[in-house]
């Protein structure tokens, strides 16, 4: 099956698609019309994710590992480069694929664009911004990275995805959006991914301690995946080339959302304290000033709603 262009009917390419978040944005391009293209190599991203389009005609599913050469013989319209692990579990278990897919994947998706005179999203990430020394972050800060720590293939790796596509914008004057996404959370993580919204709710399901690194006085910004992905559907059907935060600027600390954590799920669990990881951000806050302006967007999930969600997603996932 072989998917060709219509006026009404745009064909997107979803690398990463499988995952957590590719996963929810072709749930979103499909309702919108689109017939999508999911490539994934399932290092991190599984099939239970995307399921339920099992049979749809409007969706095709690749195994494909983007950091090798692509393919396609179908037009195409639209390409959300979300291939690459994300948690810290995940890139410091694969730093080279981490890597290579952040720079030869970004390239050959980057040239599949150009191929196909299609438009090029991002997914890069607040970790572009390191261990800040501003608070919240704007688009115009240029961060505070160690490119030698064991973060830095992550933080290192979408830097430079970045750095290509505003080159593939430039000089062979493809249509790119970048996203710099901050924490989100929702259906679809993974448990034991390592991240904090999985982690302390798995562990206040089960009964075990409430694990947090350091003293809980860094903080962090939760953004519910649906706002997300619509920041990042409206990105992609904007004018703007320079990257855009996406995410909810409520900012809390680690040891406040664990005892909202507590609260919620009436949990007997107690807080363990572990010490903090290298390099490991002090605080994250995203600027939406720019959002807000240029695509109208910011998030209407309160957390209390969205943390429910996903504590009975994860129940789910226990069973």
């Amino acid at each position: 099956m072989t998917f060709t262009r219509s006026a009404s009917r745009p064909i997107s390419v979803v690398t990463g698609g499988s995952g957590f978040l590719g996963s929810h944005l072709t749930d979103r391009l499909l309702l919108e019309g689109h017939r999508v293209i999911g490539l994934d190599n399932f290092i991190t991203g599984n099939t239970a994710n995307i399921a339920h389009l099992s049979g749809n005609e409007d969706y095709k599913l690749i195994k494909q590992d983007v950091s090798n050469y692509i393919f396609l013989p179908d037009d195409i319209d639209f390409i959300f480069h979300f291939a690459s692990p994300a948690s810290p579990i995940d890139y410091l278990e694969h730093p080279i694929p981490t890597l290579k897919v952040g720079a030869l994947g970004t390239h050959n998706a980057l040239g599949l664009a150009k191929a196909k005179k299609a438009t090029f999203l991002l997914a890069s990430t607040s970790e572009c911004y390191g261990d800040p020394l501003i608070h919240p972050q704007r688009e115009d800060y240029w961060g505070n990275v160690n490119p030698i720590g064991p973060r830095g293939v992550y933080d290192e790796a979408k830097r430079f995805a970045e750095a290509i596509t505003m080159a593939y914008h430039r000089y062979h004057h493809v249509d790119t959006k970048i996203v710099r996404i901050f924490n989100t959370y929702g259906p679809r993580m993974r448990l034991r991914d390592g991240r904090v919204v999985p982690a302390l709710i798995g562990q206040a399901l089960t009964g075990e301690p409430l694990t947090i690194f350091g003293d809980g006085t860094q903080t962090r910004s939760f953004c519910y995946v649906s706002d997300l992905i619509d920041g990042i559907y409206k990105l992609a059907l904007s004018d703007f080339h320079e990257p855009v935060n996406i995410g909810n600027p409520r900012e809390m600390t680690i040891q406040q959302f664990a005892e909202e954590i507590k609260r919620i799920t009436q949990t007997t669990s107690e807080i363990e304290y572990r010490p903090l990881p290298v390099d490991d951000p002090k605080v994250r806050q995203p600027d939406i000033t720019r959002a807000k302006s240029i695509l109208h967007w910011e998030p209407k999930v309160a957390f209390e709603e969205g943390i429910r969600i996903a504590i009975e997603y994860f129940k789910t996932r226990l069973n």
